[in-house]
């Protein structure tokens, strides 16, 4: 049974169910024009905390070996990093810019202050930032509701050589003590469509 660390910081705890390390599997189905892509991948998925008032996240995926084609060695796919944090105005009480500490006391470190920033739907607003090595990085914002999270890109930043890659949804669900999700992408031409989705169990 897994047990939430003690002394989380209060505004992680509407996304404390994500904390933990999951692995498993998805399925990778993406059209780009006439060609369909269709791979099975595995996949171990982090979310951490650090005494800030965010998570920390980090993902790793890996192509799983095609049927019948005699090898079983795994393909590393793809790697991203990041934060999740309630969206709200960052103020003295929080670090920053760069290395500037806090000035004064941080104004949300009880479960009625959070509760304050309960939005009108009965959940919480999110920021997400994501960065892939491929020269990505992606601003998302959403909501978590219970133990469901939406989010949409805000904004999708690349460098010069990046590949096109415009616009993201992504949906994360607790169904049953397992963590699935789904990620619907725009890139290379294409409108946002189905990207990929999966299914995560906890293993730390």
């Amino acid at each position: 049974m897994f047990e939430l660390p003690t002394q989380l910081p209060s505004e992680i705890v509407p996304l404390s169910w994500l904390l933990g390390v999951w692995e498993g599997s998805g399925i990778l189905d993406y059209a780009i024009g006439d060609t369909s892509v269709n791979r099975e991948f595995g996949h171990r998925l982090s979310f951490s905390h650090d005494g800030l008032p965010h998570l920390n996240y980090s993902s790793y995926t890996w192509l799983e070996p095609v049927p019948g084609s005699g090898s079983d060695e795994k393909t590393p796919l793809m790697t991203e990093t990041g934060y999740w944090r309630l969206s709200r105005p960052q103020g003295p009480g929080d670090p920053g810019p760069g290395l500037l500490p806090a000035e004064g006391e941080h104004p949300f470190v009880t479960a009625a202050a959070v509760e304050t920033l309960r939005n009108a739907d009965g959940g919480f607003d999110i920021d997400v930032t994501l960065v892939h090595p491929g020269g990505v990085a992606e601003i998302y914002l959403g909501q978590v509701k219970g133990p469901r999270i939406d989010l949409a890109t805000d904004a999708v930043m690349r460098t010069q050589g990046a590949k096109a890659y415009s616009a993201a949804t992504r949906l994360y669900g607790l169904v049953e003590g397992h963590l699935l999700w789904a990620w619907d992408i725009a890139a290379l031409g294409q409108p946002l469509r189905t990207h990929a989705s999966g299914r995560l169990k906890r293993v730390e």
